[in-house]
């Protein structure tokens, strides 16, 4: 659901990873995905249109965001 309200409202960049416990003070990780569930839900997202997808692991927000943005930048001026 969440993914269709992103798109809902015209987001098409979208970095997904696992969230890591940065200490012992904050909320604890309750369940590890696999890559393979990271690739599904990559999949899934581009197939809805997200345009930038970068899914796994070990992304961030500022994964390669310079190239994703650049990426969407000239996919809008091609179109």
């Amino acid at each position: 659901q969440v993914l269709q309200d992103l798109r809902d409202h015209g987001c098409d960049m979208l970095t997904l990873g696992q969230y890591l416990q940065p200490s012992r003070h904050h909320l604890p990780v309750t369940r590890f995905l696999t890559p393979e569930e990271f690739d599904e839900l990559g999949e899934r997202a581009r197939e809805m249109g997200f345009r930038q997808v970068a899914s796994g692991p070990m992304v961030r927000s500022s994964y390669h965001a310079d190239l994703q943005a650049q990426g969407v930048a000239g996919e809008t001026e091609a179109v």
